[in-house]
């Protein structure tokens, strides 16, 4: 069980007040690392660090604002010696409906926070500290980043970009550091709402595994890969999904991607 622990490490989670960022954050912590979590208000990170409690600790930076990611990089390893982990989690998605209906503004602000905030944040983390000294980067995506659905086609292509982005990633910063992607299905988070709210049985009933997932799923899987347990793995995408994308015949990826 030694390589699926994080003692001594520390991990940056953006995004981390609520959601899967939250529940990543809450997992890291119980596998021993250090966990600092970012949100665009200050009262809303120290709120989760305090309820997660040990060594978390709230930053609030706006995913896209570099020189507040720049600074909360720096202050992780002012408080903390390092910086091993980065989970790439912040998302949203202001681009609901058809591809064509969409303005530039709702296009730039899905792609600047889903796939140019986790690039932005890697490089912060690569070149105060992972370059040197080695890491893992995961970056979390959605199932939508591998098929195409209704109302969700601007996010779905962020999340396709960063899925193969990751990959780039992936050779450019080996050896030392591994980059993977998650791809959750549905998850019940209040991002994703809209999805889920009202048609929780119908999409259990096309789920193999017969849920929704809940946000420790992915966090779960989250620690798998920011631990030496994955030391042979990156430039991957996990999907957790539940099995929904094995039923081609009934699956509807408009209502199992997660937002």
């Amino acid at each position: 069980m030694g390589d699926f622990t994080l003692s001594g490490k520390t991990a940056l989670v953006t995004g981390g007040s609520r959601g899967i960022g939250r529940s990543s954050a809450a997992a890291l912590l119980e596998a021993g690392a250090n966990v600092v979590i970012t949100s665009r208000r200050q009262e809303a990170a120290d709120r989760a660090a305090a309820e997660l409690g040990g060594s978390a600790a709230g930053f609030a930076a706006n995913a896209t604002d570099e020189v507040a990611a720049k600074a909360c990089v720096e202050w992780t390893l002012d408080r903390f010696g390092s910086l091993d982990i980065l989970v790439n989690n912040a998302g949203t998605n202001p681009a609901w409906g058809a591809v064509l209906d969409q303005d530039h503004a709702r296009f730039a602000k899905t792609f600047d926070v889903n796939l140019w905030a986790p690039l932005l944040w890697t490089g912060l983390a690569w070149t105060a500290w992972m370059r040197e000294h080695g890491g893992a980067v995961i970056n979390v995506s959605s199932v939508g980043g591998l098929y195409p659905g209704p109302n969700l086609g601007i996010y779905h292509a962020a999340k396709a970009g960063l899925i193969h982005a990751t990959r780039h990633l992936a050779l450019e910063l080996a050896p030392n550091v591994r980059v993977n992607v998650v791809a959750p299905g549905v998850v019940r988070t209040r991002l994703a709402e809209a999805l889920w709210k009202g048609n929780e049985d119908e999409l259990s009933a096309v789920t193999p595994l017969g849920r929704l997932a809940e946000p420790e799923d992915i966090a779960d899987v989250v620690v798998f890969l920011a631990s030496d347990g994955s030391r042979w793995i990156t430039g991957e995408t996990i999907v957790i999904d539940g099995g929904t994308c094995l039923r081609s015949a009934d699956f509807d990826p408009g209502k199992a991607s997660e937002m």
